[in-house]
């Protein structure tokens, strides 16, 4: 039995209702309800949401005030007026952040926090605890058809927050080895010999689940399954999330653990989006948000089965609302019904971007995401993309910001250095970053084979 799980759900997390006011475990419970509502239930629920989300956006939020006038389309069918606000970009956001801010808000209380910079554009906003509960309330609904329960053991294939000095690295470890029972292993530094580690810590430790990045989760299957190493322990499931999770590294990673690989679709600016179930569709948190899909260039609605830009609505934050935030990935709408009895709709062919491995002049293998985190800890960089055309050669773009500080560039590639080695780093400055066919920037790219 796993006295650090049962403390977590039966002890720590319910007192966190009294002690902190978090309401994830109630609004856990009322998803678990209306999971299973017909679908015009479901609709009715996400439709009131967005009506009161609607009228509190015109009346207080100063981006939104000028659509006053359509208060009576709001009160009638909000659907409809949300079509009236313009589509919102990852740039808008940066540029006019306190214009979304509720003036009456406690920003004391506010979360800050900033996207991933998956497109190389980091995103900088806010978010309240309401929005951060009910999206946590969203991942354990969905675990919960994996028979995984909040505090579950969980070994998570990521990276340490690099904010943070190795003290506080250390502090932060501890408190999700102990309050969430999760247990890290680095994404940045995967190798054949930490590979032997890692599976000590599988075999010993007993996680109920993996959770991590794709290309990171697979990886480590390539290097287990090469290496001949012994994974005696079998998960009960393992959660991709953060790329795009392909059939091939599926297969490697689910041949590696012997256990069914899942997807997570989510982001830091939007929340749990989707997720896979056991019949393997993707149903969307609808009781969370609105998704749309538009077109590339006209940035109209599409029609189900149709690939197009992603546009999320979220329903709960009133702190700092973003009314059809454009997300970056690309993907479809599905008007199938799914048999495994669960009634939220269903989102397909999730086209965001793969996270690329480096290797590192003296053969490590570090996750392209180390780059994205590092970017964000510098203002001066609006944007950037960094091109590892052979084992001993970087390209690195950027878009410089205003004000733009030299020294800052210089950091970022000493930090670039320490995990990279003895490389050579080429800069541009450029004006513009060119998309690749899919109409998504990549803020990295690999020009050479990958040899495990």
């Amino acid at each position: 039995m796993d006295l650090n799980a049962a403390a977590i759900k039966n002890i720590i997390f319910p007192m966190l209702k009294y002690a902190k006011n978090n309401n994830t475990l109630d609004y856990l419970a009322n998803l678990n309800k209306t999971q299973f509502l017909p679908m015009g239930e479901i609709i009715s629920v996400q439709k009131e949401k967005l009506r009161k989300l609607l009228l509190h956006c015109v009346n207080n939020i100063p981006a939104y005030q000028t659509y006053k006038e359509i208060i009576p389309v709001i009160e009638k069918e909000p659907a409809e007026a949300l079509a009236h606000f313009p589509i919102l970009t990852k740039q808008q956001v940066n540029d006019m952040q306190d214009i979304f801010i509720f003036p009456d808000a406690d920003k004391s209380k506010l979360i800050p926090n900033r996207s991933g910079g998956s497109t190389g554009q980091p995103v900088r906003f806010y978010i309240d605890r309401p929005t951060s509960e009910h999206s946590e309330a969203a991942r354990w609904r969905a675990l919960s058809w994996w028979d995984i329960s909040i505090g579950d053991k969980c070994l998570m294939v990521w990276g340490n927050p690099l904010e943070l000095s190795n003290h506080e690295k250390l502090i932060y470890n501890m408190k999700e080895r102990f309050l969430k029972n999760i247990i890290f292993v680095s994404a940045y530094s995967l190798n054949p010999k930490s590979v032997h580690k890692y599976a000590g810590m599988i075999n010993t430790s007993k996680p109920k689940y993996f959770y991590g990045y794709a290309s990171a989760l697979h990886l480590l299957a390539q290097l287990v399954i090469k290496n001949n190493v012994q994974i005696k322990h079998r998960p009960k499931v393992i959660v991709s999330t953060a790329e795009t999770l392909y059939d091939f590294q599926r297969e490697t990673i689910e041949k590696a653990f012997r256990c069914r690989v899942i997807n997570e679709y989510g982001a830091r600016d939007a929340g749990i989006i989707a997720y896979e179930c056991k019949n393997g569709k993707m149903h969307i948190s609808a009781e969370n948000m609105i998704v749309e899909i538009v077109d590339i260039e006209t940035k109209r609605p599409l029609k189900s089965g149709k690939s197009g830009l992603v546009i999320i609505t979220d329903l709960n934050n009133y702190s700092m609302p973003r009314l059809r935030y454009q997300l970056g990935d690309i993907a479809s709408l599905s008007d199938e019904t799914c048999g495994c009895g669960i009634n939220l709709p269903l989102i397909d062919n999730v086209q965001g971007r793969e996270d690329d491995i480096f290797v590192s002049s003296d053969g490590n293998y570090v996750h392209a995401v180390y780059f994205c985190n590092l970017a964000r800890s510098y203002p001066s960089i609006r944007q950037f993309q960094i091109i590892q055309k052979t084992r001993h050669d970087l390209l690195l773009k950027i878009i410089k910001n205003d004000p733009f500080i030299e020294s800052e560039i210089m950091s970022y590639i000493k930090e670039i250095y320490k995990v990279m080695g003895h490389i050579n780093i080429d800069i541009e400055y450029v004006d513009a970053i060119e998309p690749a066919a899919s109409g998504k920037i990549r803020y990295s790219k690999r020009e050479f084979p990958l040899i495990v």
